[in-house]
């Protein structure tokens, strides 16, 4: 088993493990607790700057069964408070991570994010890449308040032992939050851009590019006006509030 620890920044709690380590937490919680809900955040730079502007959104955070740690931002802010993170555990490594290490025991998945054409391709995609586990359905992002209940019966009709929630910071982990008590999958993560790597509209870095820590740039090369304000703003802002916060 692996070796885990939590470590608060920004005020945030995150759980310090490796890949192997969050791969053997998930799969608890399906294995050991099949009828509750646990709900996994993975916070970056972008995720603690919101947290920090609003303090509701953090105890939102704080509420999940555990937070993990996405990007070189978090890995510094950690780094300062005397802790060497064991990995980075962004999405687009550790879902696919942990569809391979579980294939073939019966698991099936729901997708919910995105908008309908990018949700539909990215369904297509993970039928061929997973193929150790059942799509059990997918469905755009876009809610009305009035839609939440006929698709989180939906949902809940499918048994998804993991659910994947790709709506972005913050809405992806509000709506986790607040229909937490009617959902029934025992995995529920929120998993950002994921579906756009997944459905084709944004490119993966070259692993040396990840490994120097400047995926973010890729991210804006191809997404400018959706980006700039989080990386160009949000990166200088975020380097000064893990110098100059205690926690």
């Amino acid at each position: 088993m692996a070796r885990n620890s939590v470590i608060s920044v920004l005020k945030v709690q995150i759980t310090d493990t490796s890949q192997l380590g969050a791969v053997e937490m998930m799969e608890s919680f399906i294995k050991q607790e099949p009828d509750k809900v646990h709900n996994i955040f993975i916070v970056n730079a972008h995720t603690l700057n919101l947290a920090t502007d609003n303090p509701e959104y953090r105890d939102v955070l704080n509420s999940a069964s555990v937070v993990f740690a996405d990007g070189t931002g978090v890995r510094w802010a950690a780094r300062l408070r005397g802790k060497i993170l064991q990995s980075n555990l962004v999405g687009t490594d550790l879902i696919p991570n942990f569809f391979n290490a579980t294939s073939n025991c019966g698991y099936r998945y729901y997708l919910l994010g995105a908008d309908p054409d990018t949700i539909k391709y990215a369904a297509e995609y993970t039928s061929k890449q997973f193929p150790g586990w059942t799509l059990a359905g997918f469905h755009h992002g876009y809610i009305k308040d009035d839609e939440t209940i006929e698709v989180i019966e939906e949902i809940n009709s499918l048994q998804p032992h993991l659910l994947l929630v790709g709506m972005g910071n913050p809405l992806q982990e509000y709506w986790l939050y607040k229909n937490q008590h009617r959902l029934k999958a025992p995995v529920c993560v929120g998993v950002g851009g994921l579906f756009d790597h997944w459905g084709g509209n944004l490119k993966r870095a070259s692993l040396w590019v990840r490994q120097l820590g400047f995926e973010w740039l890729q991210i804006l090369l191809q997404q400018p006006g959706k980006k700039w304000r989080r990386y160009i703003i949000g990166n200088p802002k975020f380097i000064v509030r893990m110098v100059l916060s205690r926690d």
